[in-house]
């Protein structure tokens, strides 16, 4: 597994390495099936819907990857909403 870092925003320096990036690097070390799972999200948004699942996915095929698989955000799930009320009460 790895750690990246998308949705830089403004001109700061931002964390790396950038997911982008990453995307187009993991095929040439021979990493060719990827899933992907955004566990700083609880809902997915544009952030991991359209950055990951769809832009994030062409990046990684158009550079030799074979299959990148996005898994979802618990969103609104039975088990996303019993976490919610655990941590509320």
């Amino acid at each position: 597994w790895t750690l990246c870092y998308q949705s830089q925003f403004g001109y700061d320096k931002w964390l790396m390495p950038a997911t982008q990036v990453l995307l187009t690097e993991l095929p040439k070390r021979g990493m060719n099936n990827v899933d992907i799972v955004c566990p700083g999200f609880s809902v997915d948004c544009l952030e991991t819907l359209e950055e990951i699942a769809i832009t994030g996915k062409k990046l990684f095929l158009k550079s030799g990857g074979n299959s990148l698989r996005y898994i979802p955000a618990l969103n609104d799930s039975d088990e996303q909403i019993k976490l919610l009320i655990s941590l509320i009460s």
